[in-house]
């Protein structure tokens, strides 16, 4: 055990190494300043000349938002119709069939919204034409779509008073050119150096230990598996994820695969800081980020350490802690502290099977995907921080009787509804996903549908609640785990997650960039000795006060029907 809480240390150390100077070179690159990636300005240059684009145009936030819309909406329709014909396409030596219209519809916008929710199994649902050139594409695009909405909203805040929120053809090339392709292909030759397919080769077949013939998939899993990670996307190039042994063989990895989905996230908030010259109003919020991932991480390690109770009640030994569902390479501090951090980011991967762990964890996986501002995914997570800010900042400002200000700018109401409206989004989406299909399996269980609704769920009762939950939240979220007793490959759970996804996905975008954008057309307001000083610990405590009380709010009742009921019927 003790080995294994060394191995996240480190892997926690390594991240936060790797992420400072990350922050600055990002800071640096995207304002334009001199950094040693420049050499890509040829290829940049030449990509915009093809396009017809001029990446120096300055855009308003309106016109920034209808070119990040209007690109993403033309990759769903593309992807959607090759999904549908994959089988017809070249690239497919297992043979995999074309998907149905309502798995393409789902799998097509959770890869453009940055979710990766499978509901086919990755080495038989896909070939390697749309592993690789559909859903390898858009780990970089989603991603880059994301960082570029982010840095917009960092232009807007830097520049005082202006309409101009920078170009999105310009951050969203240099996003791909000079973060996410370099840092992937390091990341891709140091997995297959260590044993992960990364050739167009199809099938091995090979005979096991037991004398049974096994035909194992391959392909240029590598190279997805790089970006998926450093992208916060989280598909799995196998079915079982990171939790296969091609697609993660080893502890070394299992290490790099956890520090690549964290660097960026990170690395964005100190980015905000260096940015926009407000290095302290990072740390604060870098700090009540950790906090919060300290409060999931340690309880969830705790709780899988501890064992399950059914199965001590039944006078069997767990030293090692509950390993239902684990990989015996890596255990269940390594398993925990991976649930953790791909909850907290949009990422959504695993290295053990959620469904299996104890209700307790499930419990910190579902609240760390309905906060979604504790880091994360790529851009999007500090995005999701600026509105619990805006929503503190007027508290606050109520509270001390001034007028609420955020970065020399008033805000007024029209930024508080954007805000509330946003904060109220997630709930709703959630709350009512789940109970439409709590009601549809309850009242309509025998439906003769082509899969009954009583045949959703391996685990009826509590978990089987939960279940339902962490499908809509993290179809919300845009995370793209799951509790997999669920089936989910159906006409149902294929449509309403798409939209929950596309919803859960772009509106947050939307919201802050909006937001930055007309707090950034009005008069910079000078601090002064009556300001609000949003860069103080005691700020940083009033924000977490806020994103800790708007959530238990909207979730509690959610949370106690599902994994609490578990845990309190649990023997013990």
């Amino acid at each position: 055990m003790n080995t294994e809480l060394l191995g996240i240390i480190a892997s926690f150390l390594i991240t936060l190494i790797i992420a400072v100077p990350l922050g600055k070179y990002l800071a640096k690159m995207f304002a334009g300043e001199k950094v040693w990636t420049d050499f890509m300005k040829p290829l940049e240059n030449g990509l915009f000349k093809i396009s017809g684009i001029n990446p120096g145009e300055p855009m308003n936030w309106k016109q920034f938002l209808k070119a990040m819309m209007t690109i993403n909406i033309l990759w769903l329709v593309y992807g959607f119709f090759v999904l549908m014909n994959q089988d017809k396409l070249p690239l497919n030596p297992d043979g995999n069939p074309g998907m149905s219209a309502d798995l393409a519809f789902n799998t097509i916008i959770s890869f453009v919204v940055n979710c990766n929710l499978q509901h086919y199994s990755g080495e038989s649902g896909a070939t390697y034409l749309t592993q690789h050139f559909i859903f390898m594409f858009l780990h970089f695009t989603s991603a880059a779509t994301g960082i570029a909405a982010a840095v917009a909203v960092f232009k807007a805040f830097r520049d005082k008073t202006t309409t101009d929120l920078g170009n999105f053809w310009s951050y969203f090339v240099k996003t791909i050119t000079r973060l996410l392709l370099p840092l992937s292909i390091v990341i891709a030759l140091i997995l297959t150096f260590n044993g992960t397919p990364s050739s167009y080769a199809g099938k091995d077949r090979f005979i096991s230990m037991q004398g049974d013939t096994v035909n194992v998939s391959r392909g240029p899993a590598a190279q997805m598996i790089a970006i998926k990670h450093l992208g916060t996307n989280g598909g799995g190039w196998f079915g079982a994820n990171s939790a296969h042994p091609l697609e993660n063989p080893n502890y070394l990895t299992n290490m790099v695969e956890i520090v690549s989905q964290m660097i960026i996230p990170m690395a964005m908030v100190l980015a905000f800081g260096y940015f926009i010259r407000r290095k302290k109003l990072s740390r604060i919020i870098f700090g009540v980020m950790m906090a919060g991932l300290l409060m999931l991480l340690l309880p969830a390690i705790f709780s899988e350490l501890g064992g399950n109770p059914s199965i001590a009640k039944m006078g069997i030994s767990q030293n090692t802690g509950a390993m239902e569902g684990k990989e015996v390479r890596f255990g269940p501090t390594a398993t925990a502290y991976w649930s953790t951090l791909t909850t907290i980011t949009s990422t959504g991967s695993v290295n053990g099977m959620h469904d299996s762990t104890m209700p307790l964890t499930g419990a910190w996986e579902l609240l760390a995907m309905m906060i979604n501002a504790f880091f994360g995914g790529c851009g999007v997570g500090i995005l999701n921080y600026l509105i619990y800010l805006i929503i503190a900042v007027f508290i606050a400002g109520l509270m001390v009787g001034r007028t609420p200000e955020f970065l020399g700018h008033k805000v007024e109401a029209r930024e508080v509804k954007i805000a509330a409206l946003i904060t109220l989004l997630s709930p709703f989406l959630i709350m009512a996903g789940t109970a439409l299909a709590s009601y549809v399996f309850v009242a309509h269980g025998n439906a003769n549908w082509a899969v009954k609704p009583t045949s959703w769920l391996n685990n009826p009762g509590f978990h089987g609640f939960s279940e339902m939950l962490y499908e809509f939240t993290s179809a919300n979220a845009n995370n793209g785990s799951g509790f997999e007793g669920l089936g989910d490959n159906n006409i149902f759970w294929n449509v309403s997650t798409g939209f929950v996804l596309i919803l859960g996905r772009f509106l947050p975008i939307i919201g802050p960039v909006a937001i930055a954008g007309l707090l950034a057309q009005k008069k910079y307001v000078p601090e002064s000795a009556g300001t609000l000083k949003i860069d103080t610990v005691t700020f940083g405590v009033i924000t977490f006060a806020v994103i800790m009380v708007l959530n238990a709010l909207s979730y509690f009742p959610a949370l106690a029907l599902g994994p609490l009921a578990e845990y309190f019927s649990m023997p013990k």
